[in-house]
């Protein structure tokens, strides 16, 4: 990922409570267990040691990306859109026509993206088909799998802290 990112004030929030907890908590933690391993004695053959190393680069890792996505988050506040056609932010109800089935879908940024809420990031191929459309167009979907074509039912712009509820199947 290059240039700004594009996430709801919920994703960077949960971004530097993420950061917070790994700072404050983790390193301090993985210190401790460093020292301990530490004092089992020799290093180079200490299972223990290796591990607690191998983790504090994990943390220091998932710091340095944390910092670097919080930095550069161009945050987009949903509540403050409004209008008929999908953009990021949206919650949208489409008909799949083969099956008669509707389905709900928000578009989030990419690191806001959880397939269980049905949050869909703004990159993938069923958002790419959407932004743009209005209700009552038909979507067509190029995937791996093929294409299909979905018909927009319902576009609308949730309150920001509906968030943390996943949208209405």
């Amino acid at each position: 990922m290059s240039g700004n990112i594009p996430m709801t004030p919920s994703g960077l929030r949960k971004l530097k409570e993420e950061l917070k907890q790994l700072q404050t908590v983790e390193r301090g933690k993985i210190s401790r267990e460093i020292e301990v391993a530490r004092a089992h004695g020799d290093l180079r053959e200490n299972a223990e040691y290796h591990a607690a190393k191998e983790k504090q680069g994990h943390i220091e890792g998932r710091i340095l990306d944390l910092n670097d996505w919080i930095a550069r988050a161009e945050v987009i506040d949903t509540s403050k859109l409004k209008g008929d056609v999908v953009v990021f932010g949206a919650t949208v109800v489409l008909l799949d026509p083969d099956t008669d089935k509707t389905v709900t879908y928000r578009i989030v940024g990419e690191l806001e993206a959880d397939i269980k809420k049905r949050w869909l990031a703004v990159t993938s191929p069923v958002a790419r088909a959407l932004i743009g459309k209005r209700v009552g167009d038909v979507a067509l979907v190029r995937s791996p799998g093929g294409e299909r074509e979905f018909e927009i039912q319902d576009i609308r712009f949730e309150d920001p802290q509906d968030d943390e509820a996943s949208p209405a199947p």
